[in-house]
Parts: C-alpha cells; sequence; structure tokens
C-alpha cells in the first residue's frame, strides 16, 4: 500500500530508507520547537502555548505535504518570518501579538488563492534566481544578528549603534562552545547536530548552575493562550496591509528556494526546470500558515534542513509523514523546551545562517547588475532590521539598475509588479 501510494518503486526507494530520511530531517529541524518559542515569547506570547502549537503546525504541514504533494519535504514556523514577526511588527511597530497573528492568518488565505489560482506558481517561476538566493541569504544574516545580540556577543552601543559585549562571560563562552560543536558535528554528518549542541550547552549550563535543572516528560502545556486568539478585524483596522503584504512576500520566496533547492537534490525537477506537483506542495505551505495562525504560531513554511533527509535518501512524501510524527511525539517533551536558556538557542541561529549563505555562490558575481541588488538586499535586512525593507531595497534597486543598464529583456513582469508595490509601500510608508 505504501509503495502504491507514495510510488516508492518509482522513485527508487524503500520504506526503510524514508523512514531513515525522516528522522535525519527531523533531527536537523527540530532545534524549532525549543528557538521558535523563545522568541515569540520575546513578542509576549505563552512559551508553553507556542511550544504546542508549534509542534501542531508542523505536524499538519508536513503532512499535507507529504500526503498531498509526495515531496520530502517538512514544515514548520519559518525562524525569519518568526524574527519578523517578533522584531519588526510586534516589538518595532508596536502592534499587538494578537493582532500580529490575525495578519499571519490573512496571508495565509491569501496564499490559499493565489496557490490555487496560477498566480503564484507564476510568480516562483519568473522571479530571477539571484533575487531568490539573496532573500534566503539576507534572512540569514538578519536571522545571526539575533543570535549574536541574544549570546550577548554583541551589544548595543550609542556611537557605533553595535559593539563587542563581555566575551569572558559562562553564557558567552557556552554559546561559543555551542556554536563550534554544532559546525564541527554537522562536518562529521551526524544527524541532530543542531539538536545536540544545543543539549549539550544547556546541560553544561545546568552544572554551572546558570541553568535550573529541566524536567523532561510531561503532558502538554494548554493551548488556550494562544488558541483562536487572531485579531482578524484588528489587522484589517489597523492598516496592516503591509504587513501582510510582507508575510505574503517573504513566504513565497522562503517556500520558493526551499522548494527548488529540495527538488533539484531529489533529482525530481524535470528537463526544464519545473517543478512537478508544484501547485499542491504551495497549498500545503498556505494550508499550514492557516492552520499555525489559528493554534498560535508565526508563519509555517517550508524547511531548507529537509535537504539533509533527501542526502539520507528520502525522496518521497514518506519522509514527510515521518517527520510530522516526531513532532507529533515531541509534544510531551514540553519541560525540556521551556527550560532551554536562549544562550544555547541563539548559536542555532548563527548556525542556520550560516548554512543559508553557503547558496550565495549561485549568484553571478561576474555581472553587477546581479550582484549589487544581491548584496543590497542582504545588507539591508539585519542593518535596518527589517526583513521587508531587504526585500524592497533588493526589488527596487534590481529592477532600476537593470532598467538604466538597457538590460530591460532581463526583466520579468512579476519583478517589475512586486517592484512598483514596494516602491508605493515606502512613498506611503
Amino acid at each position: 500500500m505504501l509503495d502504491s501510494f507514495f510510488q516508492l518503486t518509482k522513485n527508487r526507494t524503500t520504506v526503510r530508507q524514508e523512514v531513515i530520511a525522516g528522522v535525519t530531517t527531523f533531527l536537523t529541524m527540530s532545534y524549532v520547537i525549543f528557538v521558535n518559542p523563545s522568541i515569540l515569547a520575546d513578542a509576549g506570547m505563552d512559551k508553553g502555548a507556542v511550544f504546542v502549537a508549534t509542534c501542531f503546525a508542523a505536524v499538519i504541514g508536513t503532512l499535507i505535504m507529504g500526503v498531498v504533494a509526495n515531496y520530502p519535504v517538512a514544515l514548520a514556523p519559518g525562524m525569519g518570518l518568526t524574527a519578523f514577526f517578533t522584531y519588526t511588527v510586534v516589538l518595532g511597530m508596536g502592534v499587538a501579538w494578537q493582532t500580529a497573528l490575525g495578519a499571519v492568518f490573512i496571508s495565509g488565505v491569501v496564499f490559499l488563492v493565489l496557490s490555487i489560482l496560477p498566480v503564484r506558481e507564476w510568480l516562483i517561476n519568473s522571479i530571477p534566481r539571484t533575487l531568490k538566493v539573496a532573500i534566503a541569504g539576507g534572512i540569514g544574516f538578519f536571522l545571526a544578528i539575533i543570535g549574536l545580540k541574544n549570546t550577548g556577543i554583541i551589544v548595543a552601543h550609542p556611537s557605533t549603534l553595535v559593539s563587542a559585549g563581555s566575551l569572558t562571560e559562562p553564557t558567552v563562552v557556552l554559546s561559543v562552545l555551542a556554536f563550534a560543536l554544532m559546525a564541527a558535528l554537522h562536518f562529521r554528518r551526524i544527524p541532530g547536530a543542531i539538536l545536540i549542541s544545543i543539549l549539550a550547552a544547556t546541560g553544561a549550563g545546568v552544572m554551572l548552575q546558570l541553568t535550573p535543572v529541566p524536567g523532561f516528560v510531561s503532558r502538554p502545556p494548554s493551548l488556550a493562550p494562544t488558541l483562536l486568539q487572531m485579531d482578524v478585524p484588528g489587522a484589517l483596522e489597523m492598516g496592516l496591509l503591509a504587513v501582510i503584504f510582507t508575510f505574503v512576500l517573504t513566504d513565497l520566496f522562503d517556500s520558493a528556494g526551499t522548494l527548488v533547492g529540495v527538488t533539484q537534490g531529489a533529482g525530481m525537477v524535470d528537463k526544464q526546470g519545473r517543478l512537478p506537483r508544484l501547485k499542491n506542495a504551495l497549498f500545503a505551505d498556505s494550508s499550514a500558515t492557516i492552520a499555525g495562525s489559528v493554534l498560535g504560531t508565526s508563519t509555517t513554511t517550508s524547511y531548507v534542513e529537509s535537504l539533509a533527509g533527501v542526502e539520507a535518501g528520502g525522496r518521497t512524501g514518506l519522509t514527510a509523514v515521518t517527520v510530522a510524527v516526531l513532532f507529533l511525539l515531541s509534544l510531551f517533551f514540553a519541560p525540556l523546551a521551556g527550560a532551554i536558556p536562549s544562550y544555547a538557542t541563539a548559536p542555532a541561529l548563527v548556525f542556520v545562517a550560516c548554512l543559508m549563505a553557503k547558496n550565495l555562490k549561485d549568484i553571478n558575481w561576474d555581472d553587477l547588475t546581479e550582484y549589487i541588488p544581491a548584496v543590497i538586499t542582504m545588507l539591508a535586512m539585519p542593518l535596518t532590521f527589517s526583513i521587508a525593507t531587504g526585500i524592497g531595497f533588493g526589488f527596487i534597486s534590481y529592477a532600476l539598475i537593470k532598467t538604466l543598464s538597457f538590460r530591460l529583456r532581463d526583466l520579468s513582469p512579476s519583478v517589475l509588479t512586486v517592484s512598483g508595490l514596494f516602491l508605493i509601500k515606502f512613498i506611503v510608508g
């Protein structure tokens, strides 16, 4: 039955191979159950409820991806979008987290409509690869500066904006060692390198009495503090259309880059470079975002860590189903998740940023009209502390430089459309 449903033989794989791939993917991305609640707690959300919402959103999105699209891709709340939710929308703009969840819900509905219509598929296939890669890299750098801030390695400074913190603090030292351990374990291709390092740093903190002794297994916390708390009317009344647009645009390119990367790694792309069953995959992504906002978490998106499972042999949706089952079992480890300190999870943000940066090699560094917009995109995100601003700067600079260089053939209607919308956003404010 599994062979027939997931087409295992056709994809030259087996049940055992798919299960191993699913476990590998889960171990590489399971840090999200620790990091996501930590970031959203900064927005004032209940950490235990967000933990449950994170797990359930991952289960729902990943199951749909595996069963409907038959992709070996796992979904969970995206770290870049979670950072935008917390640090730009809630803390930066002063929007209540309930209203911000309402904006996520609306964006999910827009995702769904665009996924059913050919619009979203058209956008993904027509956006230049340079901007796709640059957006992913910029989000990575944005995560890095947040991680460095949370570790205490960089601190605010009145004259230079940022400066080095006290590098001899025990928590800073543990963060640095955790990051080095992640890199070493990942280099040795040990599954769960990020998770192992987070737990190792937490254990060291407990032994040094920097962190209280955590619990491990218990009943899942209550979901009530975040369940159905999204304020949809408030998101519309407060004029958050620009925020909703940013959620739509950011998730669009985030999921697009991940789906392209994973399907290429799995050998699923056809000779024309098109993705099979793309509409089904986009449907899974948008449905997961709606479900996540209802449960109480930020935008749910496809995870690039799915490539780890592909490298382990994952080729079908059975890999994704395996990941979903493991996220469901994770619900019973809430005490451990709640006790993980920021100095243990912050290095994961920096490490994920490094992994996301490796694709920058795909930018055409021999073409000035390509790499300058890419660099502007990547610099603007961390330096303005806004993913939306970085994306906007990137699109506008790409369209402007190409136009003034008489390279109009490189400008697709989608690039001009998105650039125009961002330009209006910056002018209107």
